[in-house]
Parts: C-alpha cells; sequence; structure tokens
C-alpha cells in the first residue's frame, strides 16, 4: 500500500517522469503500434495511455489495476476467471447487468447461480458450499443494502471459494475490499472515478499475481481495451475525487435525513455511508415516476456519480430484480447546494402526491 493518504495519492499518482520543461500531466497517448523493444509492442497488450490511472487506482485499491472499455467489460473480464461449469453465489439485488449476464450463463446451461441476501451473512456462507465463486456488491445497486465483506471473504478462502466485489458504489475512499480479503474488485470507473458524466470505462484490481495477468490476458485476447482519451479523462476526473465525493456524501446525509420527515416517503434506504440514497414513494411506481419527471434540478437520467444530481425509478427495467420495490427511486447525489436539491425534490414529491 501506498504510504501517502489516499487524498494525496489522488493528485500525485501517476504523474510523468520529471524533466525540465516537462507535463505535469500524462499525455493523452493516441498510438496503436508501438517501437519494438519494450514489454508491449502493440497497444491491445499494453499502453501508455492507460498506465497512470492503472497506477493511481492500483495503489487506492493497495492491487494492481487493469482498465477495461466498461465497468461490464472488467466485470467480463472478472467472469473469465470463473471455472468451467461453475456455481456462483450472488446478490439477489446487484446491478442489473451484472445480474443478466449471470442468469443468461444459467440458462444456457453454462453455469450454475445461486442468487442471496447479502445482508443474511450465515445464509451467504452456507450458500458457497460446493461453489466456486462468490459475487459481492457492498452498497448494493439499487436497495443499498451492505454485506459483512471481511466475514464473507474468509468463509469464502476457507471454501476455496473466488470472491469478487463490485467497489463502485463505495469507492476506495470508504472501502479496500482487497484488504478484506476479497480476491478481485471491479469499478464502473464511468461512475465516481471519473465523476464528470463524460467517460465510458472499467477497472479491475486484485494483489494476486495470477489474477492480475489473468485479467491483463482477457484483455489482450477480448479487446475490452480502454481507449487514450478515455483513460485520458478518466485520470483527469480522479484527481478530484476526493473533494467531489466528500460533498457528495455530505449532501447526500442531509437528503436522506429530510426525506425521512417527508409524508409522500414511504422509506428512506441509506447506509449510512456513501453518496446514494433510495427512497420509495408513496403511492406505488405512478408516483415515482410523477416524482422523477417532476424534478427539474435533479436530473430524471440512468447513471450514477457525476458531479449533477440524478434520479430514476429501477424497476421501469425489465432486467432489474423483482425484488427491488415498484416505487423505488434511485438518487445519486451530486455536488449542488443541498438546498437547492431538496426544494426541487421536495416539491416534486408534494405534486406527485397531491
Amino acid at each position: 500500500m501506498s504510504e501517502l493518504r489516499p487524498e494525496t495519492e489522488l493528485i500525485v499518482g501517476g504523474r510523468p517522469e520529471v524533466v525540465p520543461d516537462g507535463p505535469l500531466n500524462a499525455p493523452i497517448s493516441p498510438a496503436s503500434a508501438l517501437r519494438p523493444g519494450g514489454e508491449s509492442g502493440y497497444a491491445r497488450s499494453g499502453s501508455p495511455a492507460w498506465e497512470p490511472l492503472e497506477t493511481v487506482v492500483g495503489r487506492l485499491e493497495d492491487g494492481h489495476a487493469v482498465a477495461f472499455a466498461s465497468g461490464m467489460a472488467a466485470a467480463h473480464a472478472a467472469f473469465r476467471l470463473f471455472p468451467p461449469d461453475p456455481t456462483v453465489v450472488a446478490p439477489e439485488v446487484a446491478y442489473m447487468a451484472v445480474r443478466e449476464s449471470l442468469q443468461i450463463e444459467r440458462d444456457a446451461g453454462r453455469a450454475g447461480v445461486r442468487f442471496v441476501d447479502i445482508t443474511e451473512t450465515a445464509a451467504v456462507k452456507a450458500a458457497c458450499d460446493g461453489a466456486n465463486v462468490l459475487w459481492l456488491e457492498s452498497p448494493t445497486n439499487p436497495t443499498l443494502e451492505v454485506a459483512d465483506l471481511p466475514a464473507l471473504a474468509a468463509a469464502a478462502r476457507e471454501r476455496g471459494v473466488l470472491t469478487v466485489c463490485d467497489n463502485t458504489f463505495a469507492t476506495p475512499l470508504l472501502q479496500q475490499p482487497l484488504d478484506l480479503g476479497v480476491d478481485v474488485v471491479v469499478h464502473s470507473a464511468t461512475k465516481y472515478l471519473s465523476g464528470h458524466s463524460d467517460v465510458l470505462l472499467g477497472v479491475a484490481v486484485t494483489q494476486r499475481a495470477d489474477l492480475y495477468t489473468a485479467l491483463q490476458r482477457r484483455r489482450l485476447v477480448h479487446g475490452g481495451i480502454a481507449g487514450p482519451m478515455e483513460a485520458w479523462l478518466a485520470l483527469r476526473g480522479l484527481r478530484t475525487l476526493h473533494v467531489r465525493f466528500e460533498r457528495q456524501c455530505a449532501n447526500a446525509v442531509e437528503i436522506a435525513r429530510r426525506a425521512e420527515g417527508h409524508p409522500a416517503v414511504d422509506r428512506v434506504r441509506y447506509p449510512g455511508f456513501g453518496a446514494m440514497v433510495s427512497i420509495e414513494a408513496r403511492g406505488g411506481a405512478a408516483a415515482a415516476d410523477a416524482v422523477a419527471t417532476g424534478c427539474r434540478l435533479w436530473l430524471n437520467a440512468t447513471s450514477l456519480g457525476g458531479v449533477e444530481s440524478l434520479i430514476e425509478r429501477r424497476r421501469k427495467y425489465a432486467a432489474e430484480s423483482p425484488t427491488v420495490p415498484e416505487a423505488l427511486l434511485r438518487l445519486s447525489v451530486g455536488i449542488e447546494d443541498v438546498d437547492d436539491l431538496w426544494r426541487d425534490l421536495s416539491q416534486a414529491l408534494d405534486a406527485a402526491t397531491g
């Protein structure tokens, strides 16, 4: 692990070599062909475009990072670490594209999948008996449930089960799953790491040399490489992660507190950390849709983790878990003034429920 605090590592990590008149920031490297004699030789197998970003994320997560074209590209690279015909234990509620991918593998007869309530630690441990992989997400998307990562990672290791954890919501500023015993961490770097809703990018991180080599091999063979402009933008956004996320988390605490007292809100889901809040609107799906479309400052759009606040009813997607309430609204809290955010959300709640 770096001797520097994460807040400092975000700023100083991945800088180019110090030379007279050299740039302070890593330049964009739009090269596909590389001169021979190095470790790569071709930009699909290794590129200076990714290295600064991988350096910073690797240090933040206390491992070795591999950048991919998207969060799902990183997730599928982790899937390829599974043994043939695996049995996978996964949260009943998780990012819907991951959940859908596991269902596709199950329905095609290529994997067994055991969906579990990730908060029921004893039941998850029991489900790991005879399994090969434990896929974790904490907090979960979009119900914001929290798993006991150290206990589950230890139980999986005792059983010889590979553990993968999606750390997108918490970010490495709030938790480092590798140091809690997890084998692989994945991020949708599209979200908080990049932070400006202008990049599609993913990262996988591990401390194990064999898995690091395997992840690099998956990227090389399957071609899910990060573009140089995307890698540069992600690193540029990453420099401000600490100050952005600090403000987002503070805003989220206040939004969750105020929503608790609003008569049009049946339930507030907030795990006590992070910048995601989910609320359940009184009046069901129609009321929730009216809230989302009635906001003027909160943008009714998918994705999360950017500087702008977003609101969305998640069960409008067919691939979402059926256990997610129909009236649940996922709020990605941005860095705007919190009073402005609450005023806008409150008027939409008032209007939607009469």
